[in-house]
């Protein structure tokens, strides 16, 4: 991992959008900093597209799908988007210095799967999860299960601690039973089908913006914090990790290109200042 300040003004330059995971990328300590948000903002009103990308459950994103400047929120690893209506009118609030959506119009929710498929893997899903509560000692779902429509996510370090080998079992289970799998900083996650966060960028992309991803793939840049993130460095050639990532570095299997000097929310707007740099240049 190269430091962040090794990424040429030659490179940032042509960017376009920034696509990025949530949990411990733009927040801290479960919550977004005013640096972070004003990094969105100011991303944003510099005409950069900006999309975060997350495990997290479609209910639990709403909120912020309407008040953060961003085009749009692609939840449960690719699953599902909300996006923001584009008559969207942000004001900010005089108390929490936050934006607030116009709310006449509300939230467009797209999916990859359809209806009766979704229905079918959440009955699925449910049986899985209970094989994981019975078998693995010490497993609890994650208290935002609610939210979730097309995943289930067990708890690892937001609310409870598991070890590597219940993680590993909890993975394997999973994946014994056909799902997909993956391992975020507080989460395990799992599902049925082909999405995960790479599908979800291509998908919306195509979806909001009629473009192909993969086509300008070099005009985008992806910034992340986990294991759960592996798909996005290998692809992306301009990837960031947050500095928090180095406690994940053992288990890489394929690295962001730079590292931000700061962790979590803080890094991200490092990310976002060093964007900012070149089109003020």
């Amino acid at each position: 991992m190269q430091s962040l300040s090794q990424w040429s003004a030659d490179d940032r330059r042509p960017i376009i959008g920034v696509l990025t995971d949530i949990d411990d990328t733009l927040t801290t300590e479960g919550a977004i900093t005013p640096d972070a948000l004003q990094a969105l903002a100011d991303l944003r009103a510099a005409g950069l597209h900006v999309i975060p990308i997350t495990g997290r459950p479609v209910g639990w994103s709403e909120p912020f799908a309407m008040s953060w400047p961003v085009d749009a929120i692609v939840a449960e690893n690719g699953a599902v988007a909300l996006i923001q209506p584009r008559s969207c009118v942000k004001i900010i609030d005089k108390n929490s210095h936050q934006p607030l959506p116009d709310k006449r119009e509300a939230l467009s929710k797209r999916y990859q799967q359809d209806a009766t498929t979704r229905a079918t893997n959440f009955a699925r899903m449910q049986q899985v999860a209970q094989r994981v509560l019975h078998e693995v000692p010490g497993t609890t779902l994650a208290e935002d299960s609610p939210g979730r429509e097309t995943d289930i996510a067990v708890d690892h370090s937001e609310f409870t601690h598991l070890g590597p080998e219940q993680i590993t079992q909890v993975v394997q289970i999973m994946q014994s039973e056909g799902m997909c799998a993956t391992v975020s900083s507080i989460h395990i996650n799992g599902w049925f089908g082909a999405h995960n966060k790479l599908e979800g960028a291509r998908w919306i992309v195509r979806e909001l913006l009629g473009r192909e991803l993969d086509a300008e793939i070099t005009r985008w840049v992806y910034v992340g914090d986990s294991t759960n993130d592996q798909l996005m460095f290998q692809h992306f050639p301009f990837s960031v990790g947050v500095a928090n990532i180095r406690r994940f570095a053992a288990e890489l299997t394929h690295q962001p290109r730079f590292i931000t000097p700061s962790e979590r929310g803080a890094g991200f707007a490092e990310v976002a200042r060093a964007l900012l740099a070149v089109r003020a240049g």
